[in-house]
Parts: structure tokens; C-alpha cells; sequence
């Protein structure tokens, strides 16, 4: 609130005062409503009380001839009311004709009110323009101060340029006070749009040396927002700066700026931010500040929080301009005082201090490690938030384990989720920099999974599973392979817990789907049920059903593939059931595409599973080359090419127009009516339908695309079909061009656009990225020496390091793309070519000599349907013949009958499954 605002709430307070002695004589009434609103007893009694006093003064305020004072105290009591959160709308209107008032206490109250009820937008603010501008001109430098006040509340971009000339002839004014509200006024003026005000740089360097130090620390407040905008323009300043802070520290300002005997410490503080940011890479402006600043560190004092203050903002300038080790010795000194203290407050601008000391000399750290130490241990929790940042800052090679176990012991303790993932997502981005071992990043990220939870992003579980797909990197496989049998471990110990978040089970399932069986220390039916197990913790998260579908299906092929039997334990054969009916089309082509694959033979599993090739290049024959015979033979029996996109959606319309000009065809619409329809004979019903219905689809493409293309010719119109035409000659046409000819005849050779065009595919790239470090043994980390003082120097000494024991640090194990990633060919196939489709009927063929469609029964189909799988039950496989003897056998889930009874249930729901029994989805390519 500004100054002249304080002064209008005194003037108020004095004259209600004045009021409970009688010299208002209704002014007792208003302190009464006050009284009896605070010894309300309840909110609705309070509500009582203001909507009483609003209906009061809609009626005293709209009288005849109210007196000025008033109306004064009517509009006082109608801010009183907009404090209590009710609605004064009635009286703004009267609030805004007080501010033209001559009297000076009814112009000041009426400005005050003003700027208490209205904001920049109001549709009020219009009326008041005039006045403002007037008042800005007035002899009386209080009726001015009260229009600057008003300015800044009320101006918005809109009505900036009315009332900016008369500010800027008020930066010149005799008294100090309406100089100060002009500058301010400006200020608040590029604080809401910077190019109105953008011309006006020059004036505000000129206040900056006015006599009255009110005003220049007012230009200081400006000067500061400009210079984040723009830094180049105001270089120049750094000499004048400099020259104030000077004056400042000396005590040359009046003592009335003093606070506890510290000289103007708030200028202090605003110039040393003013210089942080134009000696920032300059040596030369910064070579200006140092002699200043060295005596600010002198002079201070330290034993108050303001000359404290005035230390902490001079060694966050002295770390920002360019560097002078004797300065930053000194910055080093007041940060080392301030983490000895015993207020917390001084501790934490200790820690903030060192962060940026130790971008400059990372040695300076060595010093303090038992005070960092001890911060970290501290029971302030924004302390040891703060203490933690700067261990993130620090983090290195050498001390990344020790710095990650404190980040991750401190995400166990806590329980806001905000700070539980921003610490999690430091401790993952050091974790992938600095990781000493793979094995070391991937028990890191399971106890970031099993304690963050789902706040981890997915990109990380990505991140992690490729990585123990990859393995080492380095083309040794028994570091691989104990890589992946210690994961396959560690994630069984994992299960052990009560409750694991869904993404860390994602990455179970998926490891012990691919590496599970691998090293044969257990067996497939023990995985399958650790799989089960996963599900039965999470019953309703269809997208884990989903990768637990998943790992069990690549468990199967991997076993049959090494022409072993897997015996499915009765919980696997009851999920498996249950999911052939799940609302999830997702788990329903999982469980469809699993039952498919058991039928396969051992060879063709092999080839589509193979074990260990999750990160394995694709060989993609993006020309479908083994396409070409089945569309050859496609194209010789009469089916249609294939059409681009472009040509789809009309972009080839240009293209395709200029063929028919050089063949000399026309590409306009046809007008002509359709042949009258004629009963065909029996025997020729069926060529006729094929004639018209071919016809039909063409003249529907030429009007469904910019392409207009003659496609199939007509037969000369008989004599008795002649009366049926319609007749256009001599009617004025009223759509299409204007150079249409009524004599346009269709072309009777059509255009074959087939030779055009050709059929082309896009495969997916190749993905090829993976993690090269070394993959030593895993081994417990030793439990720390009960003694304290030992404990704080071995943990001081594992943070900052020591000269005499520096070791090289281990190169850091990091996600990168593994370029001798080996190949899985492809074994194209030809589909056999398709039978000829039969002609479609002629639906305008009326006739009764129409092709008979025989009818068929549904529940003679469903019954074949249940037959058929029956049947085929007893000619699968060994391993679908124990699946579904299992299932007969099993406590839970349904018979096959009744999965297909849940099949056909939800089809009535709306649920669409891909079909009553397993589909051969491998028919065509392996036939």
C-alpha cells in the first residue's frame, strides 16, 4: 500500500473518531454496525446484519440533496461491506462522482474508494479518465499524488497514452512526492506493456541522480525489471552505481534511511542486485564493483539480520560478476560463519552461498564437509531440502553412490508427492550419469520404483528393461548373463513385498518373461505361477494383465521351442479363461494370439520367438516384395488398383486432368439421365446386376474425388427409351459451369488410371540403442561404525573426496546405442491368390427370376461352432490338449462350453471378441 493510501486510512480512522464524540452526528450509528457485527455469533447472523445495512443504503443514497459528508460516510460504509465479501455495485457510481469534487478530503476519499472498488477492466474507468487528467494538472500537489495513486490501480494498457504526457511533465515537479508517484506510475506503466514506456529510458537515468534519495530509490525499483529485459542498454550505468552505493556505505544518505544503524540497507541490497546482472561476463564493469564491494564485506555488520542480509546479497554478486580470488576468499569466510550459526535462517543462506561458491572453486567445499554433514542431518526439513540440492550440485563420479543413498533414504521419509518426484527424478539423472555398474543402476532404480511408485515416468522402466536387454555391451556374454540372472533374482526377492507399485511389476513381468528361464536354475512352471501371483495383487490393472499375458506366452514358446512340455498350474488355465471373454480388446488379442502360437510346430515358434532377441534388429522389406505375386494375380482378375493417398484425398486432381487433355478426353460431370431400368431375362440377371452395380461403384468414385475419369461406356439408348430422358435443351442452367454445352457427349472409351499407379510401403525404422558399461558382481554395502565422529568423517570423505586418496573415477555407465546388434531374417511367404468374388445382385431388379440367397440359421452356426471346437480340441498339439485337460480338471474357470456362453454374453453387452473359437491367425503365411 502506498504512502499516500496510509495517510487517507489515518485521515478516516481520525475523523470516525472524531464521530463517536458527535460531530457527524450519524457517524455513531456506523461504529454501532461495526460493534454489532463483530459480536456476531454465527455467519448467518453476520449475514443478517450487512444485508440490513445494503438495503439502508440503497435507500439513503439515492435521496434528494444528500450532503457531501454524507454521502462520504455512505460510500465508507459501502467499502466496509465490500470487505465483509458482499456486493456494493449500487454505490460505485457515487464513489466515482465524488472523485470530482473540489473539496480535497471528499477528492482524496473518493480516489480511495475508487481504487478499492474498481480494477483496470471496469467499464467505470472511463469516467474517471477526464477527471484524472485534470487533477494531474491541478496547482495542489496533494490532488496530484492522489491521481498518481489512482493511476497505477486503475490504468490499464488501453488508456496508457491518455494521461502518459502529463507524467512525464510530473518527473520534473518542485516536490519530491509527486516526482517519487511519477516514476512509480512509469514503472507500472512497463510492468503492463514495456513499449509504451520503452522511449522513456533516458528519463528514468536521469532521475537516477535526483537530489531526494526517495526518488532515486524508486528509479532503482524500475532500473531493476528494465535490466532483466535488456541488459545492453544500460551498461553505461555501472560507474553511477557504483558512485550511490559508495555514498551509501559511507552514511552519506540522511539518517532518517538508517535501520538499526545499518545506512539504507534496502538501496544497498537493490543496487547489488542491479550490478550482479550488468557484471555478469563483463571484466570490466565487474573491476568497477570490487572496491565497493570489498568494503560493503568491511563495513557490515554481522550481528543483525539486515547486515546480515546486506552479506548474503554481496557474495551472490560477487559469485555472478567476474571473478577476484581475494574477494571470493572473503565470500568463503562469511559463508563458513554463516553455517557455524546456530539460526537456522543464517544456515540456509550458508548452503545457498556455498552452491554458488562452488560453481567457481569446487575446493572450497573441502572445508565445510562436517557443517554440510550435520545440515543434512538436521530435523528442519527445508534445510535439508536445500542441504540435498546442494549435494546434487556436487555430485561426481567418485561420490554419486554415497549422495544417491541419502537422496533415496530422504524420498523414504518423506510423503509430499511433489517433493518425492522432484527428488526422484534427480536421483534417476544421476544414477544414468554417473553409475559406477550396471548392477549398481539397476538396484537403484528398483528402490526408486518400490518407493516412488507410479511417480516415476515410464520412459524410465523403458529405459531400465533395455538396459538389462542389452547387457554390458561389450560382446561378453557371461557378464550378460549374470547381469540377467542377478535381476532375475532381485526381482524375486522383490515379490516377497506386500505392495509394489505397477510399474515396477510391469518390469518384473517382463524380465521374468524374457530371462526367467534362462539360465535353468527354475523352472517354467515355477515363473508361470510367480506371474500369476503378480496378477492376483492387481486384479483390475488391465495394462499389467497385459504383460503378464505376454511373459507367459514367450515362456510356452521358449519351452516347446526346446521340445519341452509345459504343465499350466490351474490358476495360469483360469486367468487365461477369464481373459477370452475380458472387456479389453487388448487382453483379448493377447490371450487369442497365445492360444495360436501353442498350435504352432516347434520350428515355426522358434523363428517367431526366439529366445534372448528383444533388442534384436528386423530385416523389413519395405517394397513388400513378396506382395507381387498375390497382386498380380489380384490385378488379373479384375480387382482394382491401388490408389495413393494423394490421389485419395484429390491432391493428384492436376496430375490426373492433364493425362485425359493429351488423350483427348473430357473430365466434365456427366448430366445425362440414367437408362431406364428393363426387366431382364433369368438367364441374363446375373450379368446385368455385374454390369450396373460395376457402373454404380464408378460413377460414385468420380463424384467422391476431384478425379473425373470416365470409367465404363454405355450402350446406345434405344428408340423406347427415348421418351424417358430428361430434357435440358433451352432450360437455364442454374449450378455448375458456365461453359457447360448441353451437346457434351461421355467419352466412350474409358481411361484405364490403373498403369499409373503403383503400390508402395513404409516399415518402421530400425531401433538400435543401448547401455555400454561394465557389469561387475553385486555386493552388499558395509553398515556404517556406530561411532558418530568416525561416521561423519568417512561419510565427509566419501562426499568431498580427499587429495591424498583420489582415484580415477570409473567411467559412467550410460544408455548408448549398441551398433553389433544381431539380425532376424525374414522368410517372406506368398499368399495364395484369392477365388473370384461373385457379382452382387442387381438391386433395382425387380424381377421375381432374381439368384436365390440361401438363408442360414445362427444357432445352427453357433451349434457347429461349439462342435467344431470340440473337435479340434483332440487334433491340437500335445501342450493345447494339456491346457484344456487342465481346464477340465481345474477348481476355477469355466469349461470351453462355458467360455464360449461368456463369449456370447458380452457380445449382447457390446462387447465384439475376435471370434467364437481361436482364429489360425498364421493360416496365410505358414499355410
Amino acid at each position: 500500500m502506498s504512502f499516500t493510501t496510509m495517510e487517507q486510512l489515518k485521515t478516516i480512522g481520525r475523523e470516525l473518531a472524531m464521530g463517536s464524540q458527535g460531530v457527524w452526528g450519524s457517524s455513531k450509528e456506523f461504529l454501532e454496525l461495526v460493534k454489532t457485527i463483530g459480536e456476531a455469533k454465527s455467519k448467518a447472523e453476520e449475514e443478517r446484519i450487512v444485508l440490513a445495512e445494503i438495503e439502508s443504503l440503497k435507500r439513503r443514497i439515492q435521496e434528494p440533496d444528500v450532503p457531501r459528508k454524507k454521502m462520504k460516510e455512505y460510500i465508507m460504509r459501502l467499502v466496509y461491506v465490500e470487505m465483509l465479501g458482499h456486493d456494493a455495485s449500487f454505490g460505485y457510481i457515487h464513489a466515482v462522482k465524488m472523485t470530482h469534487d473540489d473539496n480535497l478530503l471528499l477528492k482524496r476519499s473518493g480516489y480511495l474508494a475508487v481504487t478499492l472498488f474498481l480494477n483496470e477492466d471496469h467499464d467505470l474507468i472511463i469516467l474517471i479518465i477526464n477527471t484524472i487528467q485534470k487533477d494531474l494538472k491541478s496547482d495542489n500537489y496533494l490532488v496530484c499524488c492522489a491521481a498518481l495513486t489512482a493511476v497505477c490501480r486503475l490504468i490499464n494498457e488501453e488508456t496508457i497514452p491518455a494521461v502518459l504526457p502529463q507524467i512525464v511533465e510530473l518527473l520534473n515537479h518542485q516536490k519530491e512526492l509527486v516526482r517519487k508517484k511519477a516514476v512509480m506510475a512509469l514503472h507500472r506503466f512497463f510492468q503492463r506493456s514495456p513499449s509504451t514506456v520503452s522511449h522513456l529510458f533516458p528519463a528514468f537515468q536521469e532521475r537516477l541522480c535526483d537530489r531526494d534519495p526517495s526518488v532515486m530509490s524508486a528509479v532503482l525499483c524500475a532500473l531493476y525489471d528494465m535490466i532483466l529485459v535488456n541488459v545492453k542498454p544500460f551498461k553505461h550505468l555501472v560507474a553511477s552505481l557504483v558512485s550511490i552505493l559508495k555514498q551509501a556505505v559511507e552514511h552519506r544518505l540522511p539518517k532518517s534511511y538508517d535501520y538499526h544503524r545499518t545506512p539504507a540497507p534496502f538501496v544497498q541490497i537493490k543496487l547489488l542486485k542491479i550490478l550482479a546482472l550488468l557484471g555478469t561476463g563483463d571484466k570490466a564493469a565487474s573491476e568497477n564493483m570490487f572496491n565497493v564491494l570489498g568494503d560493503i564485506l568491511k563495513r557490515s555488520d554481522s550481528t543483525s539480520n539486515i547486515g546480515n542480509a546486506i552479506l548474503y546479497e554481496c557474495v551472490r554478486t560477487l559469485t555472478s560478476i567476474y571473478t577476484n580470488p581475494r574477494l571470493l576468499q572473503n565470500a568463503a569466510e562469511i559463508t563458513a560463519k554463516f553455517l557455524k550459526s546456530d539460526n537456522h535462517n543464517l544456515k540456509y543462506m550458508g548452503i545457498d552461498a556455498l552452491g554458488r561458491l562452488i560453481k567457481i572453486t569446487p575446493e572450497c567445499a573441502e572445508n565445510h564437509q562436517l557443517a554440510v554433514i550435520d545440515c543434512l542431518e538436521d530435523p528442519d526439513d527445508t534445510l535439508k531440502r536445500k542441504t540435498l540440492d546442494l549435494l546434487y550440485k556436487m555430485t561426481k563420479a567418485n561420490n554419486v553412490e554415497v549422495i544417491v543413498e541419502r537422496m533415496v533414504e530422504y524420498i523414504r521419509n518423506i510423503s509430499d508427492n511433489h517433493y518425492k518426484t522432484e527428488i526422484s527424478s534427480r536421483v534417476i539423472e544421476l544414477a544414468e550419469r554417473y553409475a559406477p555398474s550396471n548392477q549398481w543402476f539397476i538396484q537403484t532404480m528398483n528402490q526408486v520404483f518400490e518407493i516412488a511408485g507410479d511417480l516415476v515416468p515410464q520412459k524410465v522402466a523403458h529405459d531400465l528393461m533395455r538396459l538389462i536387454a542389452e547387457g554390458a555391451g561389450e560382446e561378453d556374454e557371461d557378464a550378460d548373463s549374470h547381469l540377467r540372472s542377478s535381476a532375475v533374482q532381485a526381482y524375486l526377492q522383490i515379490l516377497k513385498e506386500p505392495k509394489l507399485p505397477s510399474i515396477l511389476l510391469q518390469v518384473i513381468s517382463w524380465v521374468l518373461g524374457e530371462y526367467g528361464i534362462a539360465d535353468g536354475s527354475h523352472s517354467a512352471e515355477f515363473i508361470i505361477g510367480k506371474l500369476c501371483d503378480i496378477v492376483a495383487t492387481r486384479p483390475g490393472d488391465d495394462k499389467l494383465k497385459g504383460y503378464v499375458v505376454s511373459a507367459i506366452t514367450k515362456i510356452c514358446a521358449f519351452e516347446k521351442a526346446a521340445g519341452q512340455t509345459v504343465d499350466l498350474i490351474p490358476e495360469c488355465v483360469s486367468f487365461i479363461e477369464e481373459l477370452y471373454a475380458s472387456h479389453s480388446t487388448d487382453l483379448q488379442q493377447r490371450i487369442y494370439e497365445f492360444h495360436a502360437v501353442l498350435k504352432l510346430d516347434r520350428d515355426t515358434i522358434a523363428s517367431i520367438l526366439p529366445m534372448d532377441a528383444s533388442c534384436e534388429d528386423i530385416e523389413v522389406d519395405k517394397d513388400l516384395s513378396f506382395l507381387n505375386s498375390f497382386v498380380e494375380s489380384a490385378l488379373a482378375n479384375g480387382s482394382r488398383p491401388y490408389l495413393s493417398d494423394n490421389e485419395r484425398r484429390g491432391m493428384g486432381a492436376m496430375t490426373t486432368l492433364a493425362s485425359n487433355n493429351d488423350a483427348g478426353t473430357s473430365s466434365l460431370l456427366r448430366f445425362q439421365p440414367y437408362e431406364k431400368p428393363s426387366i431382364p431375362e433369368p438367364a441374363a440377371a446375373l450379368v446385368t446386376a455385374s454390369h450396373y452395380s460395376q457402373d454404380a461403384i464408378d460413377q460414385h468414385d468420380i463424384y467422391s474425388s476431384t478425379i473425373t475419369v470416365s470409367t465404363s461406356s454405355r450402350a446406345p439408348e434405344s428408340s423406347s427409351n427415348d421418351g424417358t430422358r430428361l430434357k435440358l435443351e433451352g432450360v437455364q442452367k442454374k449450378w455448375g459451369r458456365p461453359t457447360y454445352t448441353p451437346e457434351a457427349q461421355v467419352p466412350k472409351n474409358p481411361i484405364n488410371i490403373s498403369d499409373s499407379v503403383k503400390v508402395s510401403s513404409s516399415a518402421a525404422g530400425k531401433e538400435a540403442s543401448s547401455r555400454n558399461s561394465s557389469a561387475p558382481p553385486y555386493t552388499e554395502r558395509k553398515q556404517p561404525s556406530q561411532e558418530i565422529s568416525a561416521e561423519k568423517k568417512k561419510l565427509a570423505a566419501s562426499l568431498f573426496g580427499s587429495k591424498a586418496g583420489e582415484t580415477k573415477a570409473k567411467p559412467a555407465a550410460k544408455l548408448q546405442q549398441n551398433g553389433t546388434s544381431k539380425k532376424a531374417p525374414a522368410k517372406p511367404t506368398s499368399p495364395p491368390a484369392p477365388a473370384p468374388a461373385p457379382p452382387p445382385a442387381d438391386l433395382l431388379d425387380l424381377s421375381d427370376s432374381l439368384p436365390q440367397i440361401p438363408s442360414v440359421d445362427p444357432v445352427d452356426q453357433l451349434a457347429d461352432l461349439i462342435s467344431v471346437d470340440s473337435s479340434a480340441a483332440t487334433s491340437t498339439t500335445s501342450l493345447v490338449e494339456q491346457v484344456l485337460d487342465a481346464g477340465k480338471v481345474a477348481t476355477k474357470g469355466p469349461s470351453p462350453q462355458a467360455s464360449l456362453q461368456k463369449d456370447s454374453v458380452s457380445r449382447q453387452v457390446g462387447v465384439t471378441p475376435s471370434g467364437g473359437t481361436n482364429p489360425d491367425l498364421f493360416k496365410d503365411l505358414f499355410g
